[in-house]
This record gives C-alpha cells, structure tokens and sequence, in this order.
C-alpha cells in the first residue's frame, strides 16, 4: 500500500526521487501503526485485481476513512484520506468504486456526512470528485502555501 500510495502521490521524475525510499518506510509504518487495531472508526479499504497466471492479487488503488476533527465548527467526523490509484489503472473505475466503498462503510458506522481534502491544483482528483457529489466546504491556505506557493487545500463534504 504504501508504493501505491508513494506512486501516487509523489512523482518519480521530482528532485525528491531519491528520498522516495524513506517516503516509503514512513508511510509504511504510518499504515502499520493504524492498521493494528485500537481505532473504533477506521478502514483501510484496497482494491485488487487476480491476474490469471498469478497466485497473487495486484494491488490497484486504497483508501482511508476514519472519524477526525475536521474544522473548528464540526465534531469528529468520516474524514477520507489516501485515495490513491496505481497509475497504470487510472481512469477504469478504481477510484470510483473505493469511493462508493467508503459512503457505504461511513453509512454502516452511521454517519451521513463525509469530508476530504484535495489540492486546488489538482484537477483530475478535484473533477472525480466533483463527479460522485462531493461539494466545496471551505479552503485552506497555510503559511507554507504562502510562502512556496503551494496549492491551496480545498475541504470537500457530500451528504451521503
């Protein structure tokens, strides 16, 4: 998960290529650390595709849901993170159907509201969205978006 993760989200041909190995290895023990249990709400869905020559399943995409604060005005809330796709299996409905994963298991919990985060630049992810009727709820620029010229972090929610 955490390739798939770092394929993602930081791109091979970057500057920063050549730390993708310690990326790697914290994303990894952030996984690990909360995939062993202890959270009341939280999951770590995959999607997986068998191969038929192989014994194995590739991984395709994942995703995180758990309860967290989301702004200031609202209690502990579903919160989606690390939505991500291997790039070769882009645009064939992962990311749809982890999403569609996501709503149901945030309905199972009993929750009716989810949120998550998107860079403002980052239009594909922004129209995937925008497509399964996540709406803007606020935006977000931090001092380091002010000073590097970062994108800034638009808040998404949809009523499920």
């Amino acid at each position: 998960m955490a390739e798939v993760i770092i394929e993602s989200f930081h791109s091979p041909h970057s500057w920063l290529a050549w730390f993708s190995p310690v990326l790697k290895l914290g994303i990894y023990q952030d996984l690990r650390s909360r995939n062993s249990g202890g959270m009341l709400h939280y999951v770590c869905l995959v999607a997986t595709e068998q191969q038929s020559m192989q014994k194995e399943k590739q991984l395709l995409g994942t995703v995180e849901v758990s309860l967290r604060l989301v702004g200031d005005q609202l209690p502990r809330s579903p919160y989606l993170s690390n939505l991500a796709v291997r790039p070769v299996y882009r645009r064939q409905g992962v990311a749809q159907h982890l999403l569609l994963a996501c709503e149901q298991t945030v309905r199972q919990w009993g929750f009716e509201d989810l949120y998550l985060h998107v860079l403002e630049d980052n239009q594909i992810a922004r129209e995937l969205y925008r497509k399964a009727g996540y709406r803007l709820q606020a935006a977000h620029a931090s001092w380091t978006s002010l000073f590097w010229v970062q994108p800034r972090q638009l808040l998404l929610h949809k009523r499920l």
